[in-house]
């Protein structure tokens, strides 16, 4: 599972590294040589819904979106599990149907392209939608991880936190 996540938050991170390299490229070489690249408003709009959907998909695994946990805070242990199951199993209800429907898209898509490279759409959007096939089989994973009574965390970071708590040391650091 560790690689799974690791791949996951790589994609999201270069999807991401693309835009700000196609956007930075975009305005250097407007205000230096008078020229765009082409397809970059088009080429940014793709990738960042690429870079959302994977970036979901992380989201939902760890339980970290942005939220305000003022119920969850003053939960015992059983209710706040009780709640990230209701909530997760929302999230899924939600994500599951939604990668099936952008697979729909992707199948519909047909010869639609950029306006100047006319480089297909249907390859950014197989790519988005991997990204939400890949949040709904997260969803599904922290799902039974939470019915299971263990955390869907890193049980290598978890144990190394154990073990700094129990030296009185901060994890990660030595003394």
């Amino acid at each position: 599972m560790k690689r799974f996540l690791s791949a996951t938050e790589s994609t999201a991170a270069f999807f991401l590294l693309l835009i700000a390299l196609l956007t930075a490229g975009n305005v250097v070489l407007r205000d230096l040589l008078s020229i765009q690249i082409p397809d970059w408003f088009d080429g940014t709009k793709q990738l960042q819904g690429i870079a959302l959907f994977w970036g979901i998909a992380l989201a939902t695994w760890r339980g970290s979106h942005i939220c305000v946990d003022i119920v969850w805070e003053h939960l015992r242990p059983p209710g706040r599990r009780l709640m990230d199951i209701v909530a997760t199993t929302i999230a899924l209800a939600f994500l599951a149907p939604m990668a099936w429907m952008i697979w729909v898209k992707v199948g519909s898509t047909g010869g639609q392209t950029t306006s100047d490279l006319r480089l297909p759409l249907t390859w950014f959007y197989a790519v988005g939608a991997v990204g939400a096939t890949v949040a709904a089989i997260l969803a599904a994973a922290r799902l039974l991880a939470l019915a299971r009574r263990r955390p869907p965390e890193d049980d290598e970071h978890l144990a190394s936190e154990l073990r700094a708590s129990a030296s009185g040391t901060e994890a990660g650091h030595g003394s």
